[in-house]
């Protein structure tokens, strides 16, 4: 069943998406080169306990495994679920996905970025503004009278379009009380085809593109996973809600602290 959210719980979903944001925002502002991945998770479960809120991926089982991390930092090659590692120091150059899902007062938060670390080639720059504008693309269909399929289709579209490839094995979800509810949402597919979209869902919307093959393996961890060729990945999601007026993005960046204006600004400066 998929669940359609009343006002009261649209707010508690808000909640926790804001404290989701704010996390990526956090994390992401700490890579750096000579910074290990270690070091990002461990500060995540830090910022995410001043915030009131915990890891949801902490612990999440799978058979008979469970995730060991408290987020997914994937580097390069590695698509999702990669694991932090003090023995994974990142450099000049890399990208990194920045996985972050939190439950707070009882809900889901979820939402990712792909963050460069300083000069990146014009071919991963190109995926990473692809893979972020593949995500827009799949969020401007989510609409009512349109259907998953719709927002799968826009995605693969716009990817393929430009060279790359999206992942099959993984898709987007619903959000609410756990991390992974109906829909799926996957990155691929046909228009007008799967579940319609109704007032009160709540999904995850995350284009995973790699720049060569769709294929993918798994790392010696069994949870990391690799695209075969080894050649660079990008993800970016967000949360969103339905709504009657159109696609509402609840894990939006935290808005930047305005700065005081300067004392010496000349009268005819203009203001930012």
């Amino acid at each position: 069943m998929i669940a359609l959210r009343s006002e009261m719980e649209i707010r508690s979903i808000r909640d926790a998406c804001r404290v989701a944001a704010e996390v990526l925002d956090k994390v992401c502002a700490k890579v750096a080169p000579g910074v290990t991945t270690y070091d990002l998770d461990q500060a995540a479960k830090r910022y995410m306990a001043e915030l009131g809120a915990e890891s949801a991926c902490f612990n999440y089982k799978v058979g008979s495994r469970r995730f060991p991390a408290y987020t997914c930092l994937s580097v390069n090659e590695e698509v999702v679920h990669g694991i932090g590692s003090m023995r994974r120091v990142l450099r000049p150059g890399d990208i990194i996905s920045v996985d972050i899902a939190v439950r707070y007062k009882g809900w889901i938060g979820d939402t990712a970025r792909t963050v460069a670390l300083g000069p990146i080639t014009p071919e991963v720059q190109k995926l990473l503004d692809t893979t972020r504008e593949a995500l827009n693309a799949g969020i401007a269909q989510a609409r009512l009278g349109h259907r998953i399929g719709d927002i799968a289709h826009a995605i693969q579209s716009l990817v393929e379009g430009r060279g790359m490839s999206v992942v099959r094995e993984f898709v987007g979800h619903g959000v609410g009380r756990t991390m992974h509810e109906p829909p799926q949402v996957p990155n691929f597919g046909k228009p007008n085809t799967l579940e319609k979209l109704r007032p009160g869902m709540c999904i995850a919307i995350e284009p995973m593109v790699n720049l060569g093959s769709p294929d993918i393996e798994y790392g010696d961890d069994h949870w990391t996973a690799i695209t075969r060729d080894r050649r660079p990945s990008a993800h970016f999601e967000h949360t969103v809600h339905i709504t009657a007026a159109g696609p509402e993005i609840l894990t939006l960046p935290p808005a930047p602290t305005a700065k005081p204006a300067s004392n010496d600004a000349s009268p005819t400066q203009p203001q930012g």
